[in-house]
């Protein structure tokens, strides 16, 4: 396996920010196999030097990236890709300046990319049962409940723990997206998740433990309903506007134009009829209850078959 690495041109992009206690053990543990190293110093108030790492292995293979501005995690990590294009590198993997990423993992990463078995490959904290009991709980919950949103909007049903932020994928892949559509915040990765689908790129989970240690993180949890959830709606009206309705025109397409329109009518008729015969303290009559019974119940096995179509047709790895 390490041989086979060896023929290939891997990078990997960390995006630095404010992680001084923590940046030359990430590069000091890289494996040898890794032929470039893109540190981003993404306008961080703790500086970073290549001196400044002291003596640490792979030091030499580092090209320092400074932004002028801050960028994000995901503007940070677009400039590592963008500068991975450039050099002409085969792979990239996308790792954390804060310790929190195993990179013994990092060849379990890249295997399924050599192999075509996937596009891109990730981590996937939810596989280990021993390891998922010290992920603290609010994190657990939340990444349990954002994953089945994020499967919904990316139409990645068959992979979990979505906002994984370890991961490895293929230049070439890079080179088809469209940067623009990628988020530069904590949007990163479920932007470039959604932005892969429309390349039919498969997935690849890889099961790895969770590593917490004294880091702090940046993101304010109680923030990130309220960031997702509507980028996440957007993330799923774009998708399914795209994949049914402008690249393609299919059986789903004819449910979803028929089914989303009964069951929202059956609902809001419903609704109304209940109102208007409840406050006028008499029983609806027998065709209006019907006619919403039935639009309901039409309606919504439309919609099933739309989403089972749309779980059928997700891209899945080899």
């Amino acid at each position: 396996m390490t041989d086979q690495i060896k023929n290939y041109k891997i990078a990997v992009v960390i995006p630095y920010y404010n992680a001084d206690g923590h940046i030359a053990k990430v590069v000091d543990k890289l494996p040898d196999f890794v032929f470039k190293i893109y540190l981003i110093d993404d306008c961080s108030s703790q500086s970073i030097t290549l001196q400044s790492l002291g003596k640490v292995n792979n030091v030499e293979k580092i090209k320092l990236i400074t932004n002028t501005k801050n960028l994000g995690v995901g503007g940070a990590s677009k400039a590592g890709f963008l500068m991975a294009i450039e050099d002409k590198m085969d792979f990239v993997v996308k790792v954390d300046a804060d310790d929190q990423m195993d990179s013994n993992y990092i060849k379990d990463l890249i295997n399924p990319l050599i192999q075509s078995q996937a596009e891109y490959a990730k981590g996937n904290r939810f596989r280990d049962f021993n390891a998922l009991k010290q992920m603290p709980f609010i994190r657990k919950l939340g990444n349990l409940i954002l994953s089945f949103l994020t499967k919904a909007a990316t139409g990645y049903w068959n992979n979990f723990d979505p906002t994984n932020g370890f991961f490895a994928v293929k230049v070439d892949v890079l080179k088809m997206l469209d940067f623009k559509n990628i988020s530069d915040r904590y949007y990163f990765e479920t932007s470039l998740i959604s932005e892969l689908y429309f390349q039919n790129a498969r997935i690849k989970d890889i099961a790895m433990p969770a590593i917490y240690g004294d880091e702090q993180s940046n993101m304010k949890v109680w923030k990130m309903p309220f960031v997702f959830f509507p980028k996440l709606c957007k993330t799923f009206y774009k998708r399914l506007l795209k994949t049914y309705f402008l690249y393609d025109f299919s059986m789903s397409s004819i449910y979803l134009l028929l089914g989303l329109p009964l069951f929202v009518f059956g609902v809001v008729y419903g609704l109304y009829n209940w109102w208007f015969y409840a406050s006028h303290s008499i029983l609806a009559p027998t065709g209006t209850i019907m006619l919403v019974t039935l639009s309901i119940i039409l309606g919504f096995q439309l919609l099933l078959q739309a989403i089972h179509y749309d779980i059928l047709r997700a891209p899945k790895a080899d």
